[in-house]
């Protein structure tokens, strides 16, 4: 005679409650990260960018923001500047002096709203000046920068500037 086997349901709701469970349990594969060697990119190291040349009138303050790429270790910001009465090649002497800033980004925005008087560097007073500023490293992600051209005060209302900058990785 046989024997039949009778499933009782409270043990069948088990079995599948444990098979649900153990489906569950299965590790998904996780996305494989990324490679450190994915988010590197090109090295700016031996470039050099032009952040000024040209010749402009200064009334209160002329701004000219530039860029640091991403990965740039020790970048260098150097140049010249002279400021004139008039136009340029007239005699430069001190009533044609201005302030010459560079400013990080936070600077800047101080700069802007009147809060702040820190500079990454400063040459104040000035009718010629030689630039060579180290600028901070720029480690992964690109930083922003602004040279400032300030009129000075006690001078003429109007200077005329001629600037010729750049920028080395």
């Amino acid at each position: 005679m046989k024997r039949r086997v009778r499933i009782r349901p409270a043990l069948l709701i088990f079995c599948a409650a444990l098979l649900v469970s153990l489906m569950a349990c299965q590790k998904k594969q996780a996305p494989k990260p990324e490679e450190a060697e994915e988010h590197v990119g090109p090295s700016p190291l031996g470039t050099s960018q032009p952040v000024l040349n040209k010749v402009f009138t200064v009334r209160t303050a002329m701004v000219f923001p530039f860029e640091i790429p991403a990965r740039a270790a020790m970048p260098r910001l150097h140049g010249d500047y002279k400021s004139f009465i008039g136009k340029v090649g007239s005699k430069p002497d001190d009533a044609a002096n201005v302030d010459f800033l560079v400013l990080t980004a936070e600077q800047y925005a101080d700069f802007a709203s009147g809060t702040g008087s820190a500079a990454l560097f400063s040459a104040e007073a000035a009718h010629e000046q030689t630039v060579d500023v180290s600028l901070p490293p720029s480690m992964n992600e690109p930083q922003k920068f602004y040279v400032v051209f300030r009129n000075t005060a006690g001078g003429d209302a109007k200077k005329v500037v001629q600037a010729d900058l750049s920028v080395d990785f």
